[in-house]
């Protein structure tokens, strides 16, 4: 079963050798976390072979090598273990669409499927934080002065981050409805919104 809370479900960010898997471009790492009422409770991380070299760009971007490839388990192996990790359980990222892409091109490589529904944190931000200079994930962690210690772009930091961003952003809807807890289909519903709607809709909950 999915669970309806958006405070309960998995983060999760990948790394790969290009912008589109209908491009022939693969992922190259995965990192994920699993919240449990706001916190915690497990992490996944792998690199993923992608069985061809990755350019010099995406080198330098992400800090991930062809020798660190060349070492790592290929996609099918990482991918299997990753659904067995995800369950049926809800899904964020930050910019979904692209990590959904990827996620779906891998999973369907070895007939794996899942129940989950993504939510995308940039679009909710874009919602909530309109006042921020702008909704990259590492902009939007110093606009709301999340702690931050290490380098993005890599898979399991930048899912870290996007999981405290998203806990940030739960935590100021909850001061804007009298809800108690921030349903998964009201982040759905928000992140769809137009902007200047936003208010209305929250006053009606």
């Amino acid at each position: 079963m999915t669970q309806s809370c958006a405070d309960s479900l998995i983060v999760l960010d990948f790394e790969t050798t290009g912008l589109s898997p209908d491009m022939g471009d693969r992922a190259i790492e995965i990192g994920a976390v699993r919240l449990e009422k706001g916190l915690v409770v497990d992490r996944f991380q792998a690199l993923m072979n992608p069985g061809k070299r990755v350019s010099g760009f995406i080198e330098n971007y992400t800090g991930i090598t062809n020798r660190m490839l060349s070492q790592a388990a290929p996609c099918d192996e990482v991918m299997e273990q990753f659904a067995n990790f995800m369950g049926d359980s809800n899904l964020v990222a930050h910019n979904a669409s692209f990590d959904k892409r990827f996620l779906d091109a891998e999973l369907g490589r070895i007939a794996r499927y899942y129940n989950g529904n993504f939510a995308c944190s940039l679009l909710l931000a874009r919602r909530i934080y309109q006042q921020a200079p702008n909704h990259k994930l590492g902009s939007l962690i110093a606009y709301k002065n999340i702690p931050s210690d290490g380098g993005f772009h890599r898979a399991l930091f930048d899912s870290e981050m996007t999981a405290k961003l998203w806990m940030t952003m739960l935590n100021d809807i909850s001061l804007m409805i009298t809800a108690q807890e921030v349903s998964f289909s009201l982040i759905q519903k928000l992140a769809k919104t137009p902007k200047n709607n936003v208010q209305k809709l929250l006053q009606a909950q």
